[in-house]
Formats: C-alpha cells, sequence, structure tokens
C-alpha cells in the first residue's frame, strides 16, 4: 500500500472523528486548496514540468516549485511509516519541510505529502516515482488519517514528530516508551530514531542511537549518539540530497508542526461553535462560543509566544547551513530584525513569536477567533494585562516583537498602529 508521511505514526489504527464528516468541516467532501493542489494545476496546464531524476525521481524538482530547501533534510530511520519496508539505519527516510508543507522521500518508494490547508487542517497525496509527462499526485485520506488525526494531533488532522526507542530490526519499542515532541519537550526526549547532526554541548538526546540485543531503555549510553557531525560512517550518505539531519532544522520542525496542529484545533473548534450559533439566528453569539474561542485564542496565543519552551543549557549549532537559509528568508523591520532570527544559546528563536503569524493558516483563522487572538497578543505584548505564563518574556522582547509586527504583519488591527497609539495618548 502506497504510503503518507506519517512524520511518526501511531502504532494502532483509529477512526476518522465523526465531526470531520459533518458541516462545517466536511473534511471528506471539501476540495483542498494547498499547495499540492496549486501546484498541480501549473503542472496540468503546461505552466510548469517537473523533472525525473535517475537517482532520486522527481524529488529534486518538487522541492523547487514548492520552495522547499534541500538544507531542512531531517533523516528519520525508525520504521514508522506504511513504506516501513524500505527503511532501515542504512535507508533512513527523509523528510523536507516549508512553512506549510512536509515532503517524505523513501529512497526506491513513494514521495508522500503532509500539507497544510487553511480549511482543512491538512491534506496528504503520494507522487509515484515513475517518469511521466505529466505526474499525478494521488490525495489520500482515509489510511492517513489513522495516525494523523488522533489525540496525538489534537484531534485534527495534522502533524506530529515523535521520538521512539528503536529495536535492532528498526521497528519501535514502544513498550520502552514513545514521546511526542514539540518545543516544550525535555532534550532528553527527543529525537529518537531520528538521525541528528549538529553540536548540543553536554545536552543529551534519544538519536543516533538503537538499542543493542536485548538492551533496556534505561541502559542506553546516550553519549554515543552526541554531538555527531559526520553520518558517513553510518550509511550512504551519498544516496541523500545533503549528508546533513540538522539538529536546528529538527527542533524548528518540531515546533512548526506543534503550531500548525493548534491553528487548526483553533480554527475547527471556533467554525463549530459558529456554525451552531446559526441555527439561532435571532440570537446573540453564545456564552459557549465565546468561551470556546476565548480559550482557543489563549492556547494559540501561548503557543506563537513559546510559552513553556525548554530553555537550552548549552549552545547548539547544526550542519547543513539551514539556521542561514531560514533566517534569510524574513521578512525584517526596519532595524532588521525578524523572527526568523535563531538565538539557539539559551532558546530556539531570538524574539520568540512564532513565524507562522504569517502563514495562510493564520490568516485565514475565522474573523472572530483573530479579533480575539490579536486583542491577546497585544495585551501580552504591551504589559496591559499580567499573567505568569509569559513571564519568560522580557519587557526588550515584548517591546521588539511588537516593533517587528507592526512593520510586518499586514492587516493588524487599528489599534497595533503606532500611530493610532500616539493619537490616543496625546488626547487622554
Amino acid at each position: 500500500m502506497a504510503g503518507c508521511l506519517a512524520i511518526t505514526c501511531a502504532p494502532a489504527a483509529a477512526q476518522i472523528p465523526q465531526f470531520l464528516e459533518t458541516p462545517p468541516i466536511s473534511y471528506l467532501e471539501t476540495p483542498p486548496d494547498d499547495a499540492i493542489t496549486r501546484l498541480q494545476r501549473r503542472v496540468d496546464a503546461g505552466e510548469v514540468r517537473l523533472t525525473f531524476a535517475k537517482q532520486h525521481g522527481y524529488l529534486k524538482s518538487v522541492l523547487k516549485h514548492l520552495h522547499v530547501s534541500a538544507e531542512s533534510q531531517a533523516l528519520v530511520f525508525s520504521k514508522t511509516s506504511f513504506q516501513s519496508a524500505r527503511i532501515s539505519s542504512k535507508r533512513p527516510r527523509a523528510i523536507y519541510f516549508g512553512d506549510d508543507v512536509y515532503i517524505g522521500w523513501v529512497n526506491g518508494g513513494d514521495m508522500e505529502f503532509s500539507v497544510v490547508d487553511p480549511k482543512l487542517g491538512t491534506n496528504f497525496y503520494v507522487l509515484r516515482q515513475q517518469e511521466a509527462a505529466k505526474p499525478k499526485f494521488s490525495h489520500r485520506t482515509q489510511e492517513c488519517l489513522q495516525c494523523h488525526s488522533s489525540a496525538l494531533t489534537l484531534a485534527v488532522p495534522g502533524h506530529m514528530v515523535r521520538s521512539v526507542y528503536v529495536r535492532p530490526d528498526g521497528e519501535p519499542d514502544y513498550e520502552a516508551g514513545t514521546f511526542l515532541t514539540d518545543s516544550t519537550s525535555p532534550f532528553k526526549q527527543r529525537w529518537g530514531g531520528w538521525y541528528v547532526t549538529g553540536t548540543h554541548g553536554s545536552q543529551r538526546h534519544l538519536g543516533n542511537l538503537q538499542l543493542a540485543e536485548g538492551e533496556k531503555a534505561a541502559d542506553v549510553n546516550v553519549d554515543k549518539g552526541a554531538n555527531v557531525t559526520d553520518l558517513s560512517t553510518r550509511f550512504e550518505t551519498s544516496a541523500y540530497l545533503t549528508p546533513h539531519s540538522d539538529i536546528v532544522a529538527l527542533m524548528v520542525l518540531e515546533h512548526q508542526t506543534a503550531l500548525h496542529n493548534r491553528l487548526t484545533r483553533a480554527s475547527f473548534l471556533t467554525r463549530m461553535a459558529l456554525y451552531e450559533d446559526r441555527t439561532h439566528p435571532n440570537e446573540d453569539r453564545s456564552a459557549e462560543t465565546e468561551r470556546t474561542m476565548r480559550e482557543s485564542a489563549d492556547a494559540l496565543v501561548q503557543q506563537l509566544l513559546f510559552v513553556g519552551e525548554m530553555r537550552l543549557t548549552d549552545s547548539i549549532a547544526g550542519t547543513s547551513g539551514f539556521r542561514e537559509q531560514f533566517a534569510a528568508r524574513g521578512p525584517r523591520d526596519s532595524q532588521g530584525r525578524s523572527l526568523r532570527d535563531f538565538d539557539i544559546e539559551t532558546r530556539l528563536f531570538k524574539h520568540p513569536c512564532s513565524y507562522l503569524i504569517y502563514s495562510r493558516a493564520f490568516d485565514s483563522l475565522p474573523q472572530p477567533l483573530k479579533q480575539v487572538v490579536y486583542r491577546r497578543l497585544w495585551n501580552v505584548l504591551t504589559a496591559a494585562e499580567t499573567d505568569d505564563a509569559f513571564s519568560h518574556l522580557t519587557a526588550t522582547d515584548r517591546t521588539v516583537i511588537l516593533g517587528i509586527l507592526r512593520e510586518t504583519k499586514q492587516n493588524l488591527p487599528a489599534y497595533w498602529s503606532l500611530k493610532s497609539r500616539q493619537t490616543t495618548t496625546s488626547t487622554e
């Protein structure tokens, strides 16, 4: 069976949640609108030609047209995919990602795609690695939602990065424990079943390791997987676009997948609540809907501002150039500052507000919800209200983030305008 991306797939199948099959979500009936459908239209119209290469098939061409960099490459060797028979520590699966698309490449297998859709959350596709004049991306739903619509993805079609202990045969040892990882996860729980290239000082993780025959998780020598910068002794790196599985890219991947899920959940819950209110057209918005939006906005703002982020105790350095490539994308304000600037000394980003605030997924949030999100963000960044959850943000952090957003984020509410604030202050 052809696979879906399944960055890390659960061992047991799950049923599609009923709310996905009914309005206002109607996941199975609503036509997708995402990066893959747009690319397919251009291919069909003859505007784009996907070129096929002997070694990597359509990989390079697809990355180019989806604006995804090879430097984002992360390599996973655990058998957590529908194409698990093709995956091993000697033949890891490569993951590449942009702001709204995740691509899986298996040597000799199909390409897999997990793509952000502002209305549907996530869509899944497969591209056969067979040369054709106009190759077709095949839309998948049921089999991919087995893993990608569960409690692990906030019960919405989404993405996940899991860390697992891997047995000698490459299969995950679920009894040894697994971890769903994001920006809050302890360093020591991350990247089991993944290759990791880069330096990280005395901090230790589970990457680059496999359980020996009969070995228990508690007995694993994590030092063996630490500060690895060269994978060439572990597998044939020349078979891949780059020889790296960059630690900085992995940290961004963890943050991004979790926030995409949060954006989808906030959107779905609000849309369902507003849809329910439509059955009572002569009444004001219900208290339940207001509560749903308030709670969804609060959870989203916390994730946007990296509440609970794990603190680094040593600096991080990748190997692929991902850090520089990612940061160069901007946008930047008049002082040259960007939400894509890295810190990686004590935290991931220098200015801890997620760059996904520029995404289609954020911009497509229901307008009533977005209004609540913007007000909550404003109150936090201007210290109009105090909340211990945001104590990690210094006064300088808040001022800088506010300044960057004012100059780089389009369609902010009028009260975010510096001119508006100055006018208000002068008349008070």
